[in-house]
């Protein structure tokens, strides 16, 4: 094993990088490089098969290591715990991180199930959606511009690995999507079909929309099935991400 290089400097360009990246959520739109912090994130980075390009470790995150995780990477980078924790976004630095290639494709895949993002704008919201979409079996999501930046470091977080189980699409707008081939399934708070009760189509898109405004009457007019989830409980609308884990588990084959 290599023994990893050593940064002392704040100013140290990887450094100033990964503050970058761990704080602004377009920020990897420039390098095509995301940060993972923490060993949950870089362990699920593992799994999946991704290469990191540089693991950075604190110097308390290099003592308890695993060799796994010492070797995952071909540059290997050790600061101090106080430099490390100067450069995290986290209230609770962790000690270890990952430089990885951002994962996104240009287009979507033909005929393989979807989620489809309509403006979905809060980070936390999507990076649940995304979690959902890969445990219960989708195996893309498209986000329409307008939808908050699905590799910033809340979604990231938020999405807990889901990342890289997904073929992932961002920034498109609705004309891209004039061509692809999927019925769609609209969700809504106040018409279509009760879930339990919908032939949903598969494959299928699902389209979740904005926090307030739902989804946009144009994927309304071009949709397949629209569906609603009964609330016997009285309550006017779900948050989109709770809406979103049971169509998904009512779409999978553990809900049909």
């Amino acid at each position: 094993m290599t023994p990893p290089r050593t940064i002392t400097a704040r100013d140290n360009p990887l450094l100033k990088e990964l503050r970058k990246l761990g704080s602004d959520s377009v920020a990897y739109r420039k390098t095509g490089r995301i940060w993972l912090e923490g060993e949950h994130l870089c362990s699920a980075a593992l799994v999946r098969g991704v290469q990191p390009r540089i693991a950075v470790f604190s110097d308390a995150g290099w003592e308890r290591a695993s060799a796994g995780m010492r070797n995952a990477a071909p540059d290997t980078v050790r600061v101090s715990d106080a430099l490390f924790a100067g450069m995290s976004a986290l209230d609770s630095p962790a000690d270890m991180g990952f430089v990885v290639d951002v994962p996104l494709a240009a287009q979507p895949l033909p005929g393989v199930s979807a989620v489809l993002l309509d403006r979905v704008q809060d980070a936390g919201n999507v990076g649940s959606i995304l979690r959902s979409a890969s445990a219960f079996g989708v195996r893309q999501v498209v986000a329409l511009r307008g939808t908050a930046a699905l590799c910033s470091p809340k979604v990231l977080r938020a999405g807990m690995g889901a990342h890289f189980g997904l073929h992932l699409v961002e920034g498109l707008e609705p004309h891209d999507l004039q061509a692809w081939n999927l019925p769609l399934v609209c969700t809504s708070s106040h018409q279509g079909v009760v879930l339990q009760q919908a032939q949903v189509p598969d494959p299928c898109a699902w389209v979740f929309g904005h926090e307030g405004q739902g989804v946009a009457p144009h994927w309304e007019a071009r949709a397949a099935l629209t569906v609603r989830i009964a609330q016997p409980g009285g309550e006017e609308s779900l948050n989109v991400a709770a809406a979103a884990a049971i169509c998904l588990y009512a779409g999978s084959v553990g809900g049909r």
